[in-house]
């Protein structure tokens, strides 16, 4: 990796861990995400810095950002644009929508309609949109991340497969520990959380991130790993108590997702604990349970039932030496 990026990439974790405080781990698959050319869904309860996180990743690098907040009355021409008859020239001109950023904060992503919700899905997947028969690309780099309450269900439409699979990991934020939360409450007696947003500064910018993407692709994954991450797709698809295993997407976005991590590290090859330590971020959100299986569990619990049972199957597969 040139000193160059690795410079750029510790200062990109220095500075978001100056909003973000006592959150390492999530700044980390935030930004891996983003080398990955993956999209991040954060799926947590109200108050512990999701939104923080989007607008922090979004001000450390030198690109458009826009936040879209979903709700039940959001229509897809909301998002993607519309297109506009000009009496002028006589033709319909497009005008583009909020999706039309580096960075989109997709703010309660279940609160808007499925028909809303599978407004992203070509956005997401091909980095372009299709308005009125004309396909529009999107700038790069393009990076959608979406928050998400998984307690309250009142006026809420669950993500389907097809739109969770489009994520390349979704994480949760979880409670701060009671001395970071006390550190907090000190930095914050004089300073805002809105102060600490304001005082980033951007430290690279979007060819920065599109050349660091493009070495991301280049880092080095042995066969050996390879087979290691298909042993445990494998056992997922074939366990009784998964109605659906990982799907192919699933599996190349793991691998893209360890290369990022990889890069991160400071490496041009990647580790078993690369792997090891994405498999549930990365494929727990791609599964489901069987009823039978999970019990009456439900939100929550369900997820915590499928990531334990996702851990069990990777602490069951021996890793590469």
């Amino acid at each position: 990796m040139p000193v160059t990026a690795t410079q750029i990439v510790s200062q990109l974790q220095r500075s978001l861990s100056r909003a973000i405080y006592g959150k390492e781990e999530a700044i980390q698959l935030a930004l891996v995400a983003l080398l990955a050319r993956g999209h991040l869904l954060i799926e947590d309860v109200p108050g512990v810095g999701k939104t923080t996180l989007a607008q922090a990743l979004a001000r450390s690098f030198h690109c458009t950002f826009q936040r879209i907040q979903f709700t039940s009355d959001l229509l897809p021409s909301d998002v993607l644009g519309v297109s506009v008859y000009n009496p002028e020239s006589r033709e319909f001109e497009f005008h583009p929508g909020p999706i039309f950023a580096n960075v989109i904060l997709a703010d309660e992503i279940n609160r808007t309609t499925p028909r809303t919700q599978s407004a992203l899905l070509e956005a997401m997947n091909e980095a372009q949109v299709t308005v009125d028969g004309r396909t529009h690309p999107l700038p790069q780099p393009f990076l959608v991340v979406a928050t998400q309450n998984p307690v309250e269900h009142h006026g809420t439409y669950p993500l389907p497969e097809s739109q969770l699979d489009r994520f390349l990991m979704r994480i949760r934020m979880g409670y701060p520990s009671l001395e970071t939360e006390k550190e907090i409450l000190r930095k914050r007696s004089s300073q805002t959380s809105t102060d600490a947003l304001q005082e980033l500064e951007p430290l690279a910018t979007a060819q920065d991130v599109l050349a660091m993407q493009e070495a991301v692709a280049h880092v080095r994954v042995e066969n050996s790993l390879l087979d290691y991450a298909m042993a445990i797709v494998t056992r997922t698809r074939q366990a009784p108590e998964l109605a659906l295993g990982v799907s192919p997407r699933g599996t190349l976005m793991l691998q893209r997702a360890a290369q990022a991590r990889a890069y991160l590290d400071g490496r041009d090859f990647c580790l078993p604990d690369d792997f090891k330590q994405l498999f549930v971020p990365v494929l727990a959100h791609r599964v489901i349970a069987n009823i039978k299986s999970a019990g009456p569990a439900a939100g929550a619990k369900k997820t915590d039932w499928v990531e334990s049972f996702l851990r069990e199957i990777v602490e069951s597969v021996r890793v590469p030496l």
